[in-house]
């Protein structure tokens, strides 16, 4: 219960606020948390960043001010955080699909975005198994693409990974020849989350000798640089697997929105702004059909 209430005691301050400059950590502190783990729990269990339902508010709330009165739009632009008419055209355009001065005409049809409320119901009831382990510092090898949206949670995020993989495939052939763990495993890594999207990895731990002669002439030379090092911090971690099953991956979403909303809420834990790790067991054969996902959640006391 008090979850619940201090979620909806952010969202209340948000709307509140609506029209003022709004601070990311004051809002978290409305619901008892850290601004990263507010952050990070409202994208998982809304599947959009706490900028875009800000953003998506201020221009529902323009478009009903605009709709049928004579008020000035650089008003309502600057009302709604925008410096100059010309960003809020833009963005006001990309939400409504008409233009603000085409609001303004009787009739004009503009798109709402609804003012989230939290609502209590009896879920959970069912086991969840995990682990807490302090994790040794560990030093992965790898390369990245800056993904958009929210991690793992939406189409958007499986339409990225898909294409990702896809066009790097050396990348992966070259990572696996390396690695300690050839072909078994392969470290999905994500940081620098923030309202703009976050740092997608696919890494492997190489082998000492792998990783101290990378950039030799012997191994890969110049084009060593298509790799750098991602240094996991030590830390406490929350560990949990999906089942076992020939493509892990369809489990993946369904088991962090439970983190969210099932197992962080009644845990002493909150998200720690350290990387997350998705380590994968593949195994060789592709119709094994004991293929798992170890999540590890970077956790901290409340």
């Amino acid at each position: 219960m008090d979850w619940v209430m201090g979620m909806q005691r952010a969202i209340d301050y948000v709307e509140e606020h609506i029209t003022e400059e709004l601070n990311y950590d004051e809002i978290a502190r409305q619901s008892y948390s850290t601004g990263y783990h507010f952050q990070r729990v409202f994208g998982l269990l809304c599947g959009y960043t706490l900028g875009e339902y800000i953003r998506n508010r201020r221009l529902t709330l323009a478009g009903g001010e605009l709709a049928g009165n004579d008020v000035k739009i650089i008003d309502v632009a600057l009302k709604y955080g925008y410096d100059n008419p010309d960003s809020f055209t833009r963005a006001f355009t990309r939400f409504h699909g008409i233009t603000p001065s085409q609001a303004r005409r009787e009739g004009a049809k503009l798109n709402s975005f609804s003012r989230l409320s939290l609502k209590l119901s009896l879920e959970g009831g069912c086991m969840m198994e995990y682990r807490v382990e302090e994790k040794h510092e560990l030093v992965l090898t790898g390369y990245k693409r800056r993904f958009t949206g929210v991690p793992h949670v939406t189409k958007e995020f499986e339409d990225q990974m898909e294409d990702f993989y896809i066009h790097t495939r050396v990348n992966q052939m070259l990572l696996s020849y390396m690695s300690v763990n050839s072909h078994e495993t392969v470290y999905n890594i994500i940081c620098n989350v923030d309202d703009e999207g976050y740092d997608f990895y696919i890494a492997e731990q190489l082998t000492d000798w792998y990783h101290t002669h990378l950039a030799d002439d012997i191994v890969l030379g110049e084009e060593a640089d298509r790799f750098k090092d991602i240094v996991i911090p030590a830390g406490t971690y929350a560990i949990f697997e999906t089942e076992r099953c020939q493509y892990p991956t369809l489990k993946n979403v369904e088991l962090r929105k439970r983190i969210a909303s099932e197992w962080l809420p009644s845990s002493d834990y909150i998200l720690a702004d350290r990387p997350e790790v998705m380590l994968t067991h593949w195994f060789q054969k592709p119709e094994n059909e004991n293929r798992y996902i170890e999540l590890w959640v970077p956790v901290e006391k409340r």
